[in-house]
């Protein structure tokens, strides 16, 4: 059952932004074990799943910085970083999915209740390349007119600098903006913007969602067609 903070006007929507991993796709494994093989590579120890799993939102300089503890050595956290990008780039896509249920709500939601076309797009803080490799190799490239990441503009998620560049693109205010996410990151982007924001509990962070509650906050995809839809 969703959990309605403030009553979005889904009629009103003419974009949707979405974060990318635990959102639309389950990386978590090959994360974690890209993370893991770096922390080995440097003889260090590896980490629970879970912890690495925390860690995950802020982009894969923040990602590496917090798996080796927040070290004072930058030419070191740089060394790992190039490291655990080289891995996760062969490995991105061992384990990697669509979560259940995201290709047919991605279908039904490109179409608001009033028969009206919407946009929909990807702001991830994962680096451009790679996302738009992942959704294409996943299939789901066709229902994004844009993709951005991490390094696609001079700031990341919770900054809205993507986030308004995707409304200006699309022709959207932000009141007929959502952005879609599963961590208080993707909710604080949302709000920056003056837009509409949605929390996915299936994600990677979800606890987090308690530090900045969404407007809205759903438990599966299918929630979120009978939310927006």
């Amino acid at each position: 059952m969703a959990n309605i903070q403030r009553k979005i006007e889904a009629k009103r929507l003419k974009l949707l932004i979405f974060d990318l991993d635990g959102t639309l796709i389950d990386s978590r494994i090959d994360l974690v074990n890209s993370v893991n093989a770096t922390l080995k590579h440097f003889e260090r120890p590896e980490l629970p799943a879970g912890v690495i799993a925390t860690y995950v939102g802020d982009g894969a300089p923040m990602l590496i910085r917090r798996a080796l503890g927040d070290p004072d050595d930058d030419a070191f956290v740089r060394q790992a970083l190039e490291f655990f990008l080289g891995y996760y780039r062969e490995h991105k896509l061992d384990h990697t999915h669509l979560y259940p249920g995201i290709s047919d709500a991605l279908a039904a939601l490109r179409h608001g209740r009033n028969g009206a076309a919407r946009q929909m797009a990807v702001l991830s803080n994962k680096p451009v390349n790679l996302s738009r490799q992942i959704i294409q190799a996943l299939g789901i490239c066709d229902f994004f007119y844009q993709v951005y990441g991490g390094n696609s503009f001079g700031s990341k998620k919770p900054d809205p600098e993507g986030t308004r560049k995707l409304m200006l693109e699309a022709g959207a205010k932000p009141e007929e903006t959502l952005l879609i996410g599963d961590s208080a990151v993707d909710v604080l982007t949302g709000r920056n913007a003056g837009a509409w924001t949605c929390g996915v509990t299936y994600g990677f962070a979800p606890h987090t969602l308690q530090d900045a509650p969404p407007d809205v906050l759903v438990d599966s995809p299918e929630e979120l067609v009978e939310v927006v839809g």
